[in-house]
């Protein structure tokens, strides 16, 4: 298996080191060439409207947008989440996003960095609660009819925030599991990578 992990901005290292630590192979993704042969591709957290400037200037964004829609799994993170929506809320009107799950998603939905936090969540496919860390992290308003809610917000200020979705083979979580130490996350991902058998050509 092999996971590439887009690598224009954000936080490629803590995915890096969660993918060694369930010893799946990963590639940096910046130049359209990094795409060939992937089995999947993480969408890191970061700021998503830099991300997808980046990724129009680097070439890379339809052709992304390409493989998504033939069939290549894919899980983004927080700006991830953000990049894989179908419709964007609170954003820039020049940024760009890859319409991979049928989803709204507002960004910076919980606050600013100063309203950072943490929470254990139920998630569906991972067995017991799953430490989330919360940073400038969007939510999802809408999804539609074949989108899978994974995960919401369990209680307080913001409970029922939808923030861990799927559709088909394409996943996205509002909160960061790479920097909580927890690998179930990513291996649910893998799972998916696994039984969708693909490889991009």
């Amino acid at each position: 298996m092999l996971i590439g992990i887009l690598a224009v901005q954000g936080g490629v290292r803590e995915h890096q080191r969660t993918l060694d630590e369930l010893n799946i192979e990963h590639r940096a993704v910046r130049r359209v060439e990094h795409l060939e042969g992937l089995n999947g591709l993480i969408l890191p957290g970061g700021e998503s409207t830099t991300m997808s400037k980046l990724l129009e200037l680097g070439g890379l964004l339809e052709p992304l947008r390409s493989a998504l829609a033939q069939g290549l799994p894919a899980y983004g993170t927080c700006a991830g989440m953000i990049l894989l929506a179908s419709q964007v809320l609170n954003t820039r009107p020049d940024a760009h996003w890859l319409g991979a799950i049928d989803m709204d998603v507002r960004r910076n939905a919980f606050g600013r960095q100063v309203d950072s936090f943490e929470a254990d969540l139920d998630f569906a496919g991972v067995e017991g609660t799953v430490p989330a860390v919360f940073i400038r992290a969007p939510w999802v308003e809408r999804v539609g009819d074949d989108v899978a809610v994974l995960s919401r917000v369990p209680s307080g200020e913001h409970a029922g925030a939808i923030v861990g979705v799927q559709q088909g083979n394409v996943m996205a979580t509002s909160f960061h599991p790479e920097v909580s130490g927890d690998t179930r996350v990513h291996a649910y991902f893998a799972s998916l990578v696994e039984q969708a058998g693909y490889t991009h050509p």
